[in-house]
């Protein structure tokens, strides 16, 4: 009988540990660069995450819920005492200052057959391996100031900013949740650097970027130079022939002249 309840404690200990380890993770680096943003966070969906929860001809979808990491632990639930997800909205919660806010609506992903990495070097099929792959937090810059918007909003986050985010499994005929993964561990965005402390010094510079510049620059100085020169060339071509005449016209006066003067 102890043997039993050792084994009993072990699973639910071993269940724990599991359900522990089901948090939302950034998505991998190779198909989200720069991650998380000033105002983005790119989140793998959860693949194979809910499937002992789903259950033949039922219908579900994943909701994805998003929170300042400043928000009391007491504010962070999302369903209500009836097990229904909260609609509260990125407005209700002060862009979840107050607590969670309902960022997205999805299908849940296929677990049988998720999208091969190796498919994003290939043009053709890299927008349909993000699509889904990854879900892009504060994606939509519009929602929050069209009147005729009735999707879920999921606006920019603010730079420089902590969150964390849960995935919660809902069963679409019911309405409610029929399970859901931890808090992620808190992910900041990044803080917009000030435009004075942008470093121009051409120490920053690749060697590569300072041969082309120096090329375009003396490229640059020997076009205004010769440019320089033909002009000076055409000025002093258009003087010459005036010279001439003049000389010519004042020659041509003095041989007029001296006929004049012998025959007097």
């Amino acid at each position: 009988m102890l043997n039993h309840w050792v084994v009993l404690v072990l699973c639910c200990l071993g269940q724990l540990c599991a359900n522990q380890g089901m948090k939302p993770q950034l998505a991998a680096p190779q198909l989200a660069t720069n991650n998380p943003t000033l105002t983005t966070v790119a989140l793998e969906k959860p693949f194979c995450m809910f499937d002992s929860s789903l259950y033949p001809n039922k219908s579900y979808a994943i909701y994805l819920y998003v929170m300042r990491s400043s928000a009391t632990t007491v504010s962070s639930v999302v369903t209500d005492s009836n097990s229904k997800p909260l609609d509260s909205t990125f407005q209700q919660t002060h862009g979840g200052q107050l607590g969670p806010y309902k960022a997205a609506s999805f299908d849940v992903p296929n677990c049988v057959s998720p999208p091969k990495l190796a498919d994003a070097g290939d043009t053709n099929k890299v927008s349909d391996v993000l699509k889904q792959y990854l879900f892009r937090v504060g994606d939509d810059g519009t929602c929050l100031y069209d009147p005729n918007f009735l999707d879920v909003c999921n606006p920019p986050l603010v730079p420089d900013t902590t969150y964390r985010f849960k995935y919660i499994l809902v069963d679409n005929a019911e309405g409610i949740l029929k399970d859901q993964t931890l808090w992620s561990d808190p992910i900041k965005t990044r803080k917009a650097k000030p435009p004075m402390k942008i470093d121009t010094w051409p120490s920053r510079r690749s060697g590569s970027m300072i041969v082309i510049t120096s090329i375009l620059s003396v490229s640059v100085f020997l076009l205004l130079a010769g440019l320089l020169a033909s002009v000076l060339s055409a000025l002093m071509q258009s003087e010459d022939p005036s010279a001439e005449s003049k000389a010519t016209s004042e020659t041509t006066q003095q041989s007029e002249l001296r006929p004049q003067l012998s025959s007097d």
